[in-house]
């Protein structure tokens, strides 16, 4: 019997996995069925412990450095190795306001376009 997350993620691998059964331990109801696991679940306890000492450095690859002992281009290749497992994240660029109104000055954009470009920074989805 497998005993703990570790574990698992050895015996698995880089190989695809569906969970076909979870169980809620306090009240014991348990779902059947196929679910995927979310992409952080799908990776080896190693880049799971690297990506946690990441986000508990506040992301910085200067104390990355330290903890882990290694050069600033080994952390970055490293994530940039992971954020490549997660690219069902999108993420749309906040406009910058001075090349939005840069792009106007040189005719490129109109002002209704550079309103409307302004306004979409500003909100929240």
């Amino acid at each position: 019997m497998i005993k703990d997350w570790q574990e698992l993620s050895k015996l698995i691998g880089d190989k695809k996995i569906t969970v076909e059964r979870v169980r809620l331990m306090e009240s014991g109801i348990a779902v059947e069925g196929e679910f995927e696991l979310p992409p952080l679940a799908r990776m080896s306890a190693e880049d799971q412990v690297f990506l946690a000492a990441f986000v508990k450095c506040h992301g910085s690859i200067k104390q990355m450095e330290k903890y882990f002992g290694v050069s600033y281009p080994t952390i970055k290749n490293r994530l940039n190795r992971l954020a490549g497992k997660f690219e069902f994240v999108e993420i749309e660029p906040v406009p910058d306001r001075s090349d939005v109104l840069n792009r106007l000055d040189r005719g490129e954009i109109s002002v209704n376009e550079a309103i409307e470009t302004l306004n979409k920074g500003g909100k929240n989805e």
